[in-house]
């Protein structure tokens, strides 16, 4: 995901300024070239006709490239059909002058100028239509695929269990006569919960951010459990304004607390640990299970929207794992380092040691 939005008008047409989708033009003009070549009748040439179709061919689709890419920003202000029906009429027109140009120097098909050009350009009319279909189909595909991503990721996002905000009101409102200093932090803390809960899910927030809300959460859940739970922090020093989606630890904190925590009479301890290797940030979180057992049911449902969301921010350069080893269950995320700041102040150093 990415923190700037792009406006409906953007359009659906590629970058043909980009090396890569000059290369694809390129490839494609060439696969047309040899369905040209196998058309040809017996008796032909093959060869020569490779070699002269290919030139003729990449005229037209580098002319074409080129245009769209000069005009892109024009065409970028207009609706998608209307942008589509100006790029087929220009490929059309640059398809009839390259014809006209090349008719006589290149190419010797036999045919009337007038009935030579009429082919060319109705050709160019499919297969361009066929193209510029397929584009906005495209992106159409992947406007519905982000509107359905962006739906998850708010859904997660407004998702906090009633049990956890019925416990942790019953907590505070326990606490306000005898430890009212406590009860208002708590109050803060749940406030910063649920202010982050039913915020958009559009962009990437700080690891920072993401971290204090984490603290917080842990906070809350410490003030209800009391010694059952212990909170153990193993951060190196890590860039702080690296970037991830929203919410994205608190989901497994909780799922640790849930699981790990509540079903143990005795607690337990979650270790949170973090390194940086490289370009690669690591987080993960450790809680206890009890060795045999299959804990409390649930449906994965926040670790598939981590992982699903992970996936949509960074693409296959995220990772996700699972494990779970005698009585430590393990969620690991590995995320590209984004937005990490060159020079960090020594107070950003975030070893931690039990907060509990």
């Amino acid at each position: 995901m990415d923190n700037n939005k792009h406006p409906d008008t953007a359009g659906f047409l590629p970058d043909f300024c980009h090396v890569r989708t000059l290369f694809a033009v390129v490839l494609i003009a060439e696969l047309l070239v040899f369905v040209l070549v196998l058309a040809q009748p017996a008796g032909v040439n093959r060869w020569q006709a490779l070699g002269l179709y290919s030139l003729y061919v990449q005229w037209i689709a580098l002319g074409c490239a080129v245009v769209l890419c000069l005009l892109r920003t024009w065409l970028a202000r207009l609706r998608p059909a209307a942008a589509g029906v100006a790029a087929w009429l220009l490929i059309l027109v640059i398809t009839g002058a390259v014809t006209w140009v090349a008719r006589g120097l290149v190419l010797d098909s036999g045919a009337r100028p007038g009935e030579y050009l009429l082919r060319s350009v109705g050709v160019a009319a499919l297969v361009s239509a066929v193209a510029l279909r397929y584009l906005y189909l495209q992106r159409d595909w992947r406007r519905r695929v982000e509107s359905a991503s962006a739906a998850r990721v708010q859904a997660l996002q407004a998702r906090i269990r009633p049990h956890f905000l019925f416990n942790s009101l019953n907590t505070i409102a326990s606490m306000i006569r005898v430890r009212p200093a406590e009860a208002e932090t708590a109050v803060e803390d749940l406030a910063e919960l649920f202010r982050a809960s039913l915020e958009t899910g559009d962009g990437l927030t700080q690891l920072d951010d993401e971290l204090r809300l984490a603290e917080g959460y842990l906070h809350m859940e410490q003030l209800r459990l009391g010694e059952r739970l212990h909170v153990l922090w193993e951060m190196e020093d890590l860039p702080r304004d690296a970037l991830l989606p929203p919410l994205t630890l608190q989901p497994l904190l909780e799922n640790a607390v849930y699981h790990g925590i509540e079903p143990r009479r005795e607690g337990g301890t979650i270790r949170i640990r973090g390194s940086l290797r490289g370009a690669t940030l690591r987080l993960c979180v450790d809680n206890p299970v009890t060795a045999g057992a299959t804990g409390r049911p649930g449906h994965g449902m926040a670790l598939d929207n981590v992982r699903e969301r992970l996936r949509l921010a960074f693409g296959d350069a995220a990772q996700f794992h699972v494990h779970r080893d005698g009585e430590t269950y393990t969620v690991c995320l590995e995320l590209p380092r984004h937005g990490a700041g060159q020079g960090e102040s020594e107070g950003d150093a975030h070893a931690h040691t039990d907060r509990g």
